[in-house]
């Protein structure tokens, strides 16, 4: 990660309307910092790629200021930002050439030709696409227009690349492959990606830091281990990766930890993140993967019976899904490689998991 106070971006009390009334962004502020991968992520509507348009210049905040540079933002057209833009759709110019398309944005820049096609080769080596000069979009499958696209984007060396849903077209294996080259192409470079996505996969994969948005806010902005491992509201913790919800009420608090009451009488001890005290409602969050079938005695602060309702194997871990605390679709991960205990639906079995992973948050 990058050091921190070299910041390259910032919003400033930035709002965003397009009917004067409702707020698609509300009141953005966010430093980007020199080098970093920063995802911007979240569900449709979410403020994401209206946030990332107006730093490219397509749309224009309704209030407050975006600065590149110390710079502000708000008066400079697109084209004058020094800002590199890889869209889903590659946008690449069908009648160009490969080359022909690289040349584009450093004609516009009225670069010496020499040293034109010196970046063009050097863009496309980048991309590992040597030799592909001449072809032209069409003879092209889609990675390879993609990879294209990011050559271009790069090829006039911008302070600031954004990519919007730039993997949204590939198949799984191809996108797969995609994230880890981007991310390879952004370390050696060492140039500051601003990247929108609704998949959080994707977004683990690559970003040193994420912003998770929902209605026009950002609800956490962290790196990826943080994200996953302390998520600070609800809607963050059920969004990225998958995740047990168990509703009750706060009876207890203890510094950092709380007792929550469930239905049918069991109590759940959890760190107590984002709940006013005793008498709230709260929302439990707790992974899959933290869950122990058949748990050591004295290995976990909570443990209960478990009622068996479905097995489905998944290749690298099998996904059990029991009836516990009340709720009927809690659901354990089991790694195969460590075997999986002979289960089958309607079996009675012990399931525990620690405190420590157990996260009281916001009634959601």
């Amino acid at each position: 990660m990058p050091q921190s106070n070299d910041v390259i971006v910032r919003f400033t009390n930035v709002q965003k309307s397009y009917d004067g009334e409702t707020l698609v962004i509300r009141n953005l502020n966010l430093d980007i910092v020199r080098g970093e991968f920063l995802t911007l992520l979240g569900p449709s509507g979410s403020g994401k790629t209206t946030s990332l348009m107006m730093l490219a210049g397509f749309e224009t905040p309704s209030h407050g200021v975006i600065t590149l540079d110390g710079k502000p933002l708000n008066r400079v057209p697109p084209e004058k930002r020094d800002i590199g833009m890889v869209f889903q759709n590659y946008a690449l110019f069908p009648h160009m050439t490969v080359a022909e398309n690289l040349a584009f944005p450093l004609t516009v820049r009225r670069m010496p030709k020499a040293d034109i096609e010196a970046r063009i080769r050097r863009a496309l080596d980048m991309v590992k696409l040597t030799g592909f000069s001449n072809r032209r979009p069409s003879q092209l499958s889609g990675g390879q227009q993609q990879r294209v696209a990011l050559a271009r984007a790069l090829v006039f060396e911008p302070k600031l690349v954004l990519m919007d849903e730039p993997l949204g077209a590939l198949d799984k294996q191809l996108r797969e492959q995609m994230q880890i080259e981007i991310k390879h192409i952004h370390e050696n470079l060492g140039v500051t990606v601003v990247y929108v996505t609704h998949d959080q996969s994707e977004a683990l994969t690559m970003s040193d830091r994420i912003a998770v948005f929902s209605d026009g806010v950002i609800q956490q902005l962290a790196a990826p281990s943080e994200l996953y491992e302390k998520p600070s509201n609800s809607f963050v913790a059920q969004f990225i990766g998958e995740n047990n919800r168990l509703r009750g009420k706060v009876v207890h608090m203890n510094g950092v930890g709380c007792k929550v009451a469930m239905d049918g009488g069991v109590t759940v001890e959890a760190l107590a993140v984002n709940v006013p005290g005793v008498g709230a409602d709260t929302t439990i969050s707790l992974r899959p993967e933290r869950v122990k079938i058949n748990p050591p005695k004295g290995s976990c602060s909570n443990q209960f019976n478990a009622r068996v309702e479905e097995l489905i194997y998944l290749g690298d871990h099998t996904r059990v899904r029991v009836a516990v605390c009340g709720h009927p679709d809690f659901v354990v991960k089991v790694p195969n490689g460590e075997g999986v205990p002979r289960l089958t639906p309607g079996d009675e079995i012990p399931v525990g998991w620690k405190k420590e992973d157990c996260h009281a948050l916001d009634a959601f």
